[in-house]
């Protein structure tokens, strides 16, 4: 199996590493300081016995506490459960090596040092405390390192020692459990409210989709209910009309083909209408959900042709919404490039982004949007290549004709155009075949004679009712991130 770099994850990935190594570094680094205290020489020369027994106890501790306490993580972010007899392995050993060090300390087998004695009785008691703080309230977790504390305390001065040497020994020990249950809660609550925000953000996106189909559920009812229920009526006029021998029943028969006729009509239109994509829209939509994904989306977009057909801008939409779907599915990517230009006689997309080293980017991967893109375009004479290229990057390079174009001569531009294939030598354009700088846009340029392509001001500003459809297409985007992996 294949393990992901650092650089391959996701950032709520990485931020869930990073918190979770900074719960175990602390951790680990405060379990040995009990393993160092119990092995030193005072304790090896005046209790050898008790040294080898607390060093097999203390490495215990360690490591089933270093168990419940990635338990209780799992455990705080709602992910899992801790088993009771894990949880009352690691109190008896905490509560045997908390013994020892008192002990210890009360045989006089160590130097009556503030440090050395906070040391053993935090150190046996941090392996379980540290995991019981994210098991309860914050409320009981101050009782219970109050009351192991006064309990230590209570001993050590029925041995004898001062209230002078009983203080800063109480605040060493206090500060030092009470700090490192603050840094694991603290750490975890991060974490767990980054889960809650992506999964909230998840939610949003399927209740947008979900209303969108609310809303073409609507449309099909207001265009096909009243329909039905005048077929329905002229229908059952007809046969009485028919069963008395009426001319008139004709009438209604042809009155209802006519009424069939124009509903099949208005749904093919609420369909079209519901499958068609906007190229401009899109093109908005795709900058609008790239930045709310923390992609930064370059989009340099030229005037379009008038001579580009509907069906051409529409396949060229589908491109982009496509795309895009794939940049915020596949690999981590952080910045994306698309840019819409003419090349002679040929209308050429390209989308680019950094960071693509999902398996399902590369050539041969098992998705089928790309395949149901090349069929679009092949409809209305346009090509696409997605490929590779050099530093990580991936590029879809999509070419459509322009409408009346000689014959040959788009497929000779686009060939032209792309030479070597996609990132190679002589690409279109200003594109270099190792992708596009993050900061410097894609402009597109023709190769003969007048035929420049400066990149155009920011698309004007689009009606109200084609923003509504930027919002939906934008969640529709961010929920592809839940669609099955064939799915492209």
């Amino acid at each position: 199996m294949r393990v992901k770099g650092w650089t391959g994850r996701s950032g709520l990935a990485k931020v869930d590493i990073y918190s979770r190594g900074t719960v175990y570094t602390v951790y680990w680094a405060t379990a040995l300081v009990f393993i160092l205290m119990i092995v030193t020489r005072p304790v090896r020369e005046n209790a050898p016995v008790v040294a080898g027994f607390g060093l097999l106890t203390g490495l215990a501790s360690a490591v089933v506490g270093a168990r419940l306490l990635r338990r209780a993580m799992d455990s705080y972010l709602g992910r899992g459960e801790v088993s009771r007899r894990l949880l009352v392995a690691g109190a008896a050993l905490a509560t045997t090596n908390t013994a020892l060090g008192v002990g210890l300390a009360v045989a006089g087998s160590v130097d009556q040092l503030d440090e050395g004695v906070a040391y053993l009785i935090a150190g046996g008691l941090l392996p379980f405390l540290t995991a019981h703080s994210l098991l309860v309230p914050a409320r009981t977790t101050v009782l219970v390192h109050a009351g192991a504390l006064i309990t230590i305390v209570a001993v050590l001065a029925v041995d004898g020692y001062s209230l002078a040497e009983l203080v800063p020994i109480t605040i060493a020990a206090g500060f030092l459990t009470g700090w490192l249950a603050f840094t694991a809660i603290a750490s975890i609550w991060l974490l767990k409210i980054m889960w809650e925000v992506r999964d909230a953000r998840d939610v949003q996106a399927r209740l947008a989709v979900a209303e969108e189909r609310l809303r073409f559920g609507r449309d099909l009812h207001d265009v096909l209910g009243r329909n039905l229920a005048v077929i329905a009526l002229k229908s059952e006029l007809a046969v009485e009309l028919a069963r008395r021998g009426r001319p008139a029943a004709v009438d209604q028969m042809t009155e209802v083909q006519e009424i069939a006729r124009n509903s099949q009509r208005e749904v093919r239109e609420v369909v079209r209408g519901y499958r068609e994509a906007d190229l401009r829209v899109e093109l908005e939509g795709a900058r609008s959900v790239l930045g709310a994904a923390g992609i930064a989306c370059t989009v340099v977009a030229d005037e379009l042709p008038e001579r580009l057909a509907g069906e051409a801008r529409s396949a060229l939409a589908w491109v982009v919404r496509e795309s895009v779907t794939n940049v915020l599915r596949h690999g981590d990517a952080r910045r994306c490039t698309i840019s819409v230009g003419l090349v002679e006689q040929t209308v050429v997309l390209v989308v680019e982004n950094d960071r693509a080293d999902a398996p399902s980017l590369r050539p041969g991967g098992g998705g089928s949007g790309l395949a149901g893109l090349r069929e679009r375009l092949a409809a209305v004479g346009g090509t696409l290549a997605a490929d590779r290229v050099r530093g990580a990057r991936f590029r879809v390079t999509a070419r459509v004709p322009l409408a009346g174009a000689p014959e040959g001569r788009g497929a000779e531009a686009g060939a032209d155009a792309g030479s070597g294939g996609v990132g190679g030598a002589g690409g279109f354009g200003d594109v270099p075949p190792g992708g596009t700088g993050a900061d410097e846009p894609v402009r597109l340029r023709g190769r003969g004679p007048g035929d420049a392509a400066e990149a155009a001001p920011a698309p004007p500003e689009t009606p109200a009712s084609a923003s509504a459809d930027v919002d939906v297409d934008a969640a529709a985007l961010v929920a592809g991130r839940t669609r099955p992996e064939g799915d492209a």
